[in-house]
């Protein structure tokens, strides 16, 4: 086995990480049921953390690698990344409005407790995708080869996790938007990542754009979305729609070159 580790350092690497956090996904399933899953729903994150440690430790490294730490203004990035999230995800459905003559309202009713609690809920989700797809694996990747084909080995396989599902395979336009969309996801989170140097910033991204589609605003009049439209419009041609996603995503991409010349270095101070 020594032998084996000797003559393949790179592959018994990753085989070890891959190893260990597939372990801890199958325990997660395990263990979060019942009172766990309704009230504490972060065994697999917990999990997950808990091997990026013992990975870490093993080179003699520890979790600020991936910028998990003790400094209060670094933790700051989480909700940082929650504004930017939902708010990019919010100003990108004002001009879809504009593009297609939608009307965005303010719902006449609104249940700010299901509203915040949906953060609490969302979080784990998002932060597994999170370690998997931009952590210890995606960070080894960059050191290893290079910051380019890291990028598209992990955008490729967070895209495959979304498109590879029965009801999005049913859908053309669904495959369409989300191997446009999910790779240029991928980018913003992973750019988040490497340029604050903490893992805490892709996440709260993530974690504002997934709350803000169910709950900041949505097609639904209900009482759990601060923002509806009323007047929700479809595309004629398939051009059209090709036009708006290509835009839709190119708006993305201006807020992943904002967030890289964005200088970061308050939150790292101590």
């Amino acid at each position: 086995m020594k032998k084996i580790t000797n003559s393949y350092p790179t592959l018994f690497l990753f085989t070890r990480a891959i190893s260990l956090f597939a372990i801890a996904l199958f325990v997660s399933t395990l263990l979060n049921k019942g009172f766990i899953k309704e009230y504490f729903p972060y065994t697999a994150v917990i999990l997950l953390i808990t091997a990026t440690w013992f990975l870490y430790k093993r080179e003699g490294a520890t979790l600020n690698k991936i910028g998990l730490n003790f400094n209060f203004k670094n933790w700051l990035l989480l909700p940082l990344g929650i504004l930017v999230g939902a708010g990019a995800f919010l100003i990108a459905k004002y001009l879809r409005a504009l593009y297609l003559g939608e009307t965005i309202s303010l719902s006449t009713e609104i249940d700010i407790e299901t509203i915040l609690i949906a953060l609490y809920l969302i979080l784990p989700t998002v932060a597994v995708e999170e370690f998997l797809f931009r952590g210890y694996l995606f960070k080894k990747t960059t050191e290893l080869s290079s910051v380019t084909k890291a990028n598209i080995i992990f955008s490729l396989l967070f895209m495959s996790i979304h498109v590879l599902d029965s009801h999005v395979l049913q859908n053309p336009g669904m495959i369409i938007l989300l191997v446009i969309s999910i790779p240029v996801g991928h980018l913003m989170y992973a750019t988040a990542f490497l340029k604050s140097k903490s893992i805490l910033l892709p996440i709260g991204i993530h974690l504002g754009n997934n709350w803000a589609t169910r709950h900041l605003i949505n097609t639904d009049l209900n009482s759990d979305s601060i923002f509806h439209i009323s007047n929700n419009a479809s595309f004629d041609t398939w051009s059209s729609f090709i036009a708006f996603v290509l835009l839709w995503n190119l708006f993305f991409l201006m807020i992943t070159f904002i967030i890289w010349k964005f200088d970061f270095t308050w939150f790292k101070n101590q």
